[in-house]
């Protein structure tokens, strides 16, 4: 990361936790002046307490309920008024409710619509016209790798990763005419509370934490701080999609070249995780009772 993000004033949603609050520390640790954005506010409060503590007082808690878009309007108003501008917007904020879709619930599918999604638009919504009058500004959304790969289980977790790829790459097109940057983070998996469940997502796989998290070890998950390192190098270098760790490219490239081979790999840890999983009491009615999944979760 170079000396550019010193003295920015950035905003980042779901920053009490995961990859937010390793993307605050990164930016603050850097020189810039972070409001950390989350509805776990006392945990926001902490954490902007343990990076003053090293670095004078360039860390802000903030409450914020992404789902909320006056809320979020709100909080972009009090950034604007303290800091006078807003140079980085990071929406963050995600959950995962993992399960496979006969486990679902409308509520279900709501809750993850609402963060992953509408939270996302809910940021574009009230930074973007200021990033437009002040002719700057750099809108960095979080997707996921299960947003450019078919990815087993979770469907809508998959679903609002890939509307956030889209709505991103879009986006890019219309805003760089107002001088406006757009970046889509794209994480493998990284080593965060959402792997099983997190704070506000939760697993109906039926299988153990301990088991999940090491189904998720296989894949050599990306500690925080290494992955905001490399993520905010990237975002100051202008790229567009943002994948780390970068040898997860080989599964996007075979995504484009094969998605049928694709979709075939894909069924691979769907089956592993309904392995681990304990039997149904429907079991022997195939398709009867419900079913575990598996998605690649990171926020």
């Amino acid at each position: 990361m170079t000396s550019g993000v010193s003295g920015k004033i950035a905003l980042v949603t779901g920053g009490a936790s995961g990859i937010g609050a390793a993307l605050a520390t990164e930016l603050v640790d850097k020189g810039a002046e972070v409001w950390l954005a989350d509805r776990q506010v006392s945990a926001a409060n902490e954490l902007a307490q343990r990076l003053n503590a090293g670095a004078g007082e360039r860390a802000h808690a903030i409450e914020l309920d992404v789902r909320d878009h006056a809320a979020f309007e709100r909080v972009v108003a009090e950034v604007v008024g303290q800091a006078g501008r807003i140079d980085y917007l990071f929406n963050n904020a995600g959950i995962a409710i993992s399960g496979e879709v006969d486990t679902f619930s409308i509520d279900d599918w709501n809750a993850v619509l609402d963060v992953n999604l509408r939270g996302v638009v809910h940021g574009i919504q009230a930074v973007y016209p200021v990033m437009i009058r002040q002719g700057f500004g750099h809108i960095v959304n979080t997707a996921s790798f299960a947003g450019l790969v078919t990815s087993a289980g979770s469907v809508s977790y998959a679903a609002t990763k890939h509307a956030v790829v889209a709505l991103s790459r879009t986006f890019q097109l219309e805003a760089e005419l107002h001088g406006v940057q757009v970046s889509v983070l794209c994480p493998g998996v990284i080593r965060t509370p959402i792997l099983t469940g997190g704070r506000f997502g939760r697993s109906m796989t039926g299988v153990s934490d301990e088991a999940i998290l090491k189904f998720w070890g296989l894949s050599r998950p990306m500690a925080p701080d290494a992955f905001a390192e490399r993520a905010v190098r990237a975002v100051l270098r202008g790229d567009l999609v943002i994948v780390v760790p970068s040898w997860w490219k080989v599964f996007w490239y075979l995504e484009r070249l094969s998605p049928a081979l694709s979709m075939r790999a894909a069924k691979l840890p769907l089956k592993r995780i309904r392995d681990l999983a304990p039997p149904s009491p429907d079991a022997q009615q195939p398709g009867s009772g419900p079913r575990p999944g598996v998605n690649a979760r990171n926020n």
